[in-house]
């Protein structure tokens, strides 16, 4: 399964957003990641179209998570940056060509199109499995308990 880069720009903000005490705008999000900040924006639009997350207008506006970092998957933030579709698509070749297969002896998936639906609900059920929390956790462990502390206090520093 191929994902854009946006959902890893998508990603990166969910988790970060669960350090701040206060909305954090795009533009301070883009600095810390060193990314666009056209190119974020389209990625937190897409998770606010989702209801993921929620932008705070005014002068200390920018975006905050909507609901708890438990309660997002990352499933949920996959399919709101690069949709809901299935990865694969069957166009039913075999229906094709000089020894295709007669349309009424295809009225179910072949083993192709069952093989990549099974791949793809086993891949959506193990995004599903991993919350926004999740990763949270993990980055802890990853970088230690105070990397997130540190990020937090970045972007509430003056200049934020």
């Amino acid at each position: 399964m191929k994902m854009s880069g946006g959902v890893e720009w998508a990603l990166h903000c969910c988790v970060v957003l669960t350090t701040a005490e206060e909305p954090v705008p795009a533009t301070r999000l883009a600095e810390l990641h060193d990314v666009s900040a056209s190119y974020l924006a389209k990625q937190l639009q897409a998770l606010s179209r989702a209801g993921l997350v929620r932008s705070v207008q005014g002068k200390a506006g920018g975006y905050v998570l909507t609901r708890q970092p438990a309660s997002i998957t990352v499933l949920d933030v996959v399919e709101a940056v690069d949709g809901a579709e299935q990865a694969f698509t069957c166009t039913e070749i075999r229906q094709r060509g000089p020894l295709a297969t007669p349309a009424e002896s295809c009225t179910a998936p072949c083993t192709i199109a069952r093989t990549m639906a099974r791949a793809d609900a086993v891949w959506r059920a193990a995004l599903r499995d991993v919350s926004i929390a999740d990763l949270v956790q993990g980055v802890g462990s990853d970088y230690g308990p105070g990397a997130l502390a540190g990020i937090g206090a970045w972007l509430s520093a003056p200049g934020a």
